[in-house]
């Protein structure tokens, strides 16, 4: 094996390590809104789930988050990166979600890399450690968002309930679209950032007030 070839499979790696499910980021504590959905019985079987994903990759979060990974990665500056990721959560909980997470992940980071960084927001956390790996920035956002919808998909089979092969076979299904996605946010300029996914929104809103819950958001 070459040493780019070397070095290239260590980046993804530590790209893997850093998105695991094991990485210290507490994201099987946040619902991201599913678990309001949920209750509604907006999302009651496997194919209302993943309707409700891919409404979240193809309208919602996952386009302004895929965006802000890409944009990172590629040398932004992270402060203007941060207001745009806090501007457009769209409730309370949402920005606690990726305030939270983000800064999770820069301490964890921050004792495994040589650059110390202060909190910023998830995915613009993600992309800034990502420059150092030399990867693809469609790649870099395709295993983004696998990683969050997994952490969701993970939820969702635990509050439905689904069967761990019924949840599994829901990720699997979101690969193509997770695919389309990456490669086209990857290239998409930061002013033309949008959401427009209004049921996700509003139940992520709705989520704040609800009287039993299991999840922070």
């Amino acid at each position: 094996m070459t040493d780019g070839a070397t070095h290239a499979l260590q980046s993804r790696l530590s790209l893997a390590q850093w998105l695991s499910p094991g990485f210290p980021v507490s994201a099987y504590a946040y619902s991201h809104g599913l678990e309001q959905a949920i209750a509604a019985e907006q999302i009651r079987d496997a194919a209302s789930l993943t309707t409700w994903l891919e409404g979240l990759l193809s309208m919602g979060s996952c386009q302004t988050d895929g965006v802000l990974v890409a944009r990172a990665a590629a040398g932004d500056p992270p402060e203007p990166l941060a207001e745009v990721a806090e501007a457009l959560a769209t409730s309370a909980e949402r920005w606690t979600e990726t305030r939270d997470q983000g800064a999770a992940f820069i301490q964890t980071t921050n004792a495994l890399c040589a650059e110390q960084l202060p909190p910023l927001p998830y995915p613009v956390a993600v992309g800034i450690r990502a420059r150092s790996l030399g990867l693809p920035p469609e790649e870099v956002v395709a295993l983004y968002l696998q990683a969050f919808l997994g952490g969701l998909v993970s939820g969702a089979v635990r509050l439905i309930p689904l069967g761990q092969t019924e949840g599994q076979q829901v990720s699997q299904a979101l690969h193509p679209v997770i695919s389309a996605e990456a490669t086209r946010l990857a290239e998409l300029p930061l002013a033309e950032i949008a959401t427009s996914a209004l049921q996700g929104d509003l139940a992520a809103m709705a989520h704040e007030t609800q009287d039993v819950r299991i999840f922070r958001t």
